[in-house]
């Protein structure tokens, strides 16, 4: 994991805005969670990185909203999955702690993109490293907003994000001049309530 991680922040940069895990925390998430993960939370905390492009988060704080959200969509397992991670734009990356399997939620769209392979469970640490290696500012980016929404409206906090206001699922424009910061849980639960989670059809590469 440790050369994977330090591939991530060759391409992140360092961790900030780093809170520190509690140990009620790590005992909650340690038959749900790939070891790897934990490792990683008791080294680092949940932090932000690229400037705040990207988040590991608490998935207990995500959990209400969430699970809500998944089943409502129609999304089997919604008890299952945890958010580890997401970007400044609210984008969610779910891991499924039976399976393996990804779940990535667009918010801003309300789409989704779910992996199906079925992993086993000694490889899920090898999951978790390959997660962090592959990440990047492009794929985490809002059309090349990030930048500019981080000039104009300064750095995000922990708990905050760039949301479009008003929201694309009511007719807002994409574009700077209706970007805010907002509360992530907040923001997140009020798109949640306008849309269903529908699928963005993508194929599984790995099952190709």
């Amino acid at each position: 994991m440790e050369e994977y991680y330090e591939y991530f922040l060759e391409k992140l940069g360092p961790a900030s805005g780093q809170r520190e895990v509690p140990l009620s925390s790590l005992n909650k998430y340690a038959d749900k969670l790939p070891e790897q993960l934990l490792k990683q939370w008791r080294e680092y905390g949940w932090s932000g990185y690229a400037e705040g492009l990207f988040w590991t988060v608490n998935p207990a704080e995500y959990q209400e909203l969430t699970r809500a959200w998944l089943h409502d969509s129609g999304i089997p397992d919604s008890g299952f999955y945890h958010t580890i991670a997401r970007s400044a734009f609210g984008d969610l990356y779910l891991w499924h702690e039976k399976t393996g399997n990804w779940l990535d939620v667009t918010a801003s769209y309300a789409r989704f993109h779910k992996t199906q392979e079925v992993v086993q469970s000694d490889e899920f640490d090898d999951e978790i490293a390959l997660f962090f290696a592959t990440r990047d500012r492009e794929s985490n980016d809002f059309d090349d907003l990030f930048e500019q929404a981080l000039k104009t409206l300064g750095l995000l906090q922990p708990d905050e994000m760039y949301g479009f206001v008003p929201a694309l699922a009511l007719g807002g424009p994409a574009d700077l001049k209706h970007l805010q910061k907002v509360k992530t849980i907040e923001h997140l639960t009020f798109l949640s309530q306008l849309a269903p989670l529908t699928d963005w059809g993508f194929p599984d590469l790995d099952s190709l």
